[in-house]
C-alpha cells in the first residue's frame, strides 16, 4: 500500500469517531456575563440595546446563541469523548457534540485537568453509537514519523484532515486558554506540521494505524505549520484517575515561590542563579507555605530555597511546577533546600490539590 492510499484509509477509520464540540449560552445569562463586562470598562449602555442585540443573534433549537467551539473525540461505546480544557472552561455554558454525520447530543463535562489543557465530557451512551477511536500510546514516538489531524477547522469546517510529521518533542509553550486572556504553561508538547487551526482543538493527532498518540492544542499564529498536542499517555492517566476516584487528582506541594535566574541574582544579590525562592505573594494575609499542606508538614519555611527536586536542578526551563508533574499523590519526592547558609535534604508527601 503507497503513503497515499495509507492516509485515505487511516483517515476513513478515524473520522466517524471525531466530533464538534458546541459551546451554547442561554440568551439571559448571556445578557448578564455582556452588561457585567461593559460595567466594568466603563462603557456607556442601555440594557433594552443589549437585550435587543442579543435576541437579534440566531439561535440553536434549543434557543441557546452558539458562543464557541472546538472538536473532540469518541473513546469508548458508553460516550466518553476526549477534547481540550480550553474548549470547555465555561461552567456557565451548555455543552453538545456533532457526529460527522450532523447529529446532535447533549453533552456534560466530566472532569477538567487542573494542570493538563486536557477534558473529559460524557453523552448518553445508550443514545450514543458512533465509532470509537482508538487510543495509541506517546512513548514511542519519533521525529519524522507521519501524523494526520482531524477536526473542526475555524469552527466551521467540519471534517477538515491535515497530514504531517513529528517536527519536535518534549516543547515548551505559553498559551492563552481562556478569552479573558488567561495564560497557561503547557510542556511535554508534541510539535507538528500537520495543520492545527483555531476549531481543530481537542481533535486528534493520530499514527498511520488510525491511534491516537496526542490530542489536537495550539497553534502559533503568524508562522507556518508549527502546531502542538498533548502527549495521549496523559489523558490515560486522567481515564485512569476518573475511574478509580471519580475525579482527576493532582499532587499539591503547598508552597507560593519564585523562580530564581541570572538577573535576579545580579540584582537582588541572591546566593545562587536557579531554584524556587519560597515566598509569599505580598497579599496580606497571604502566607509562603499554605497552613497544613505537605510542604508545612515537611518543615518547609518562608524564604528557603528549594534548589533541585528529586536531584533535578529547579530553573525557568524546568520549573519545580514542571518537576512534579509527573508525580501523583502519595509521591514521596526529596527536595535539597538552602536555608540561610545551610543546605539540607527535606523528604515530602505529596498530597492531593484541593
Amino acid at each position: 500500500m503507497n503513503y497515499q492510499d495509507t492516509i485515505v484509509e487511516t483517515v476513513e477509520k478515524v473520522l466517524p469517531g471525531v466530533v464538534s464540540i458546541t459551546v451554547a449560552k442561554d440568551p439571559e445569562v448571556l445578557e448578564k456575563e455582556v452588561l457585567s463586562e461593559l460595567f466594568k470598562m466603563g462603557v456607556p449602555f442601555y440594557s433594552e440595546d443589549i437585550e435587543s442585540k442579543i435576541d437579534e443573534v440566531p439561535k440553536d433549537e434549543e434557543g441557546r446563541i452558539k458562543v464557541g467551539g472546538g472538536s473532540g473525540f469518541v473513546i469508548s461505546k458508553d460516550g466518553i469523548i476526549l477534547t481540550n480544557k480550553h474548549v470547555v472552561i465555561d461552567s456557565n455554558a451548555k455543552y453538545s457534540v456533532v457526529s460527522s454525520a450532523g447529529k446532535r447530543y447533549p453533552a456534560k463535562v466530566l472532569a477538567r485537568d487542573p494542570i493538563n489543557d486536557i477534558a473529559i465530557l460524557k453523552v448518553d451512551g445508550d443514545k450514543f453509537n458512533l465509532p470509537i477511536v482508538e487510543l495509541g500510546n506517546s512513548e514511542n514516538i519519533k521525529l519524522g514519523q507521519g501524523v494526520v489531524a482531524i477536526g473542526n477547522a475555524l469552527g466551521q469546517f467540519q471534517n477538515t484532515v491535515s497530514t504531517g510529521v513529528v517536527s519536535g518533542l518534549s516543547r515548551f509553550i505559553q498559551a492563552t486558554v481562556s478569552a479573558a486572556g488567561q495564560q497557561e504553561r503547557l510542556r511535554g508538547l508534541i510539535q507538528t506540521d500537520a495543520a492545527i487551526n483555531p476549531g481543530n482543538s481537542g481533535g486528534p493527532l493520530v499514527d498511520l494505524e488510525g491511534k491516537a498518540i496526542a490530542i489536537n492544542t495550539a497553534v502559533v499564529f503568524g508562522a507556518q505549520n508549527i502546531g502542538f498536542a498533548i502527549p495521549i499517555d496523559r489523558a490515560k492517566k486522567d481515564l485512569e484517575e476518573i475511574k478509580k476516584h471519580g475525579r482527576i487528582r493532582r499532587p499539591f506541594l503547598g508552597v507560593r515561590y519564585l523562580i530564581l535566574n541570572k538577573e535576579m541574582q545580579d540584582k537582588l544579590h541572591f546566593p545562587l542563579d536557579y531554584g524556587a525562592l519560597v515566598i509569599n505573594e505580598g497579599i496580606p494575609g497571604d502566607k509562603a507555605v499554605v497552613p497544613g499542606s505537605a510542604s508545612d508538614k515537611a518543615g518547609i519555611k518562608d524564604r528557603d530555597i528549594i534548589l533541585t527536586c528529586n536531584k533535578k536542578k529547579v530553573t525557568e526551563e524546568e520549573t519545580l511546577e514542571d518537576l512534579l508533574s509527573s508525580s501523583s499523590v502519595g509521591d514521596k519526592v526529596e527536595l535539597e533546600i538552602l536555608r540561610g547558609k545551610e543546605k539540607m535534604t527535606v523528604n515530602v508527601t505529596l498530597e492531593e490539590m484541593k
